[in-house]
């Protein structure tokens, strides 16, 4: 069985637990203590030599980076639960072969076509959404995580210790996420969801951030946004996230 060693609070360890349940795959939850520093002790350095979380061991392979395990879990796993990645479906799109034959005792001619599949254009449509759903998860990790790290760090994580909030902090964040939301706005038109029109990692690595934003006054940018707030009713209303959150609130 999978190991992921991790946090239940730390939004890394979330992000794998998420694609575990949409994958609907068993695993053991070996939890790590921050505050006691179990990160930075040389037993769990041998994991990770970053000492960072979450790791996850899958027989002899261990892995760090959440979003290298994600994909991971996606591609090891493309049988089981929910896709996670674009792979394709065939297309209706045909070419036409045309042949003329002539009788030659009456000299009438005769039209026949063959309708094929076009593989090559198949294959090109495919290869083209796959490109834009890696596009907009990676979108995430460099354009949305940033700011709205920042930003519950500031609203939500602040308070829980009893610092105070940097208000200038959550301006310059709030208008940079802003302007990312206005770009997910404009693609939300387009697709149901952001790498395309099924849920993908593009969606799902954005799900503990928008959990705790929502939480802060930080919700108003996403409610004034029709499509960015429809997809985010969505994605956190999904059963494997749900199952997910009652897996923290047990920690």
């Amino acid at each position: 069985m999978m190991k992921v060693h991790g946090n239940a609070f730390n939004v890394e360890t979330m992000r794998v637990f998420a694609a575990l349940s949409e994958k609907d795959l068993e695993f053991e939850f070996v939890p790590v203590n921050m505050e006691a520093g179990e990160h930075k002790k040389e037993h769990f350095l041998v994991l990770n030599p970053f000492g960072l979380l979450p790791v996850l061991e899958d027989g002899e392979l261990k892995l760090f980076e959440s979003r290298a395990i994600t994909r991971y879990i996606a591609y090891k796993y493309a049988d089981k639960g929910t896709p996670l990645v674009y792979k394709g479906k065939p297309m209706v799109k045909l070419s036409a072969h045309m042949e003329v034959k002539v009788d030659q005792e009456t000299m009438e001619s005769e039209m026949q076509w063959e309708l094929m599949p076009d593989s090559a254009a198949d294959a090109a449509v495919i290869e083209n959404m796959m490109a834009t759903v890696n596009m907009w998860t990676e979108v995430e990790a460099h354009q949305f995580d940033p700011v709205a790290s920042k930003l519950q760090w500031e609203l939500m994580f602040k308070p829980l210790f009893g610092m105070a909030m940097d208000a200038a902090v959550v301006n310059e964040n709030g208008a940079r996420l802003a302007k990312v939301l206005d770009i997910y706005e404009a693609r939300l038109s387009q697709s149901k969801y952001l790498g395309c029109d099924i849920f993908t990692l593009a969606d799902l690595h954005h799900l503990l951030a928008l959990s705790n934003l929502m939480g802060t006054p930080a919700k108003t940018l996403f409610d004034a946004r029709p499509k960015v707030s429809a997809w985010v009713a969505d994605i956190m209303a999904r059963p494997a996230w749900v199952k997910v959150l009652a897996l923290r609130n047990q920690h």
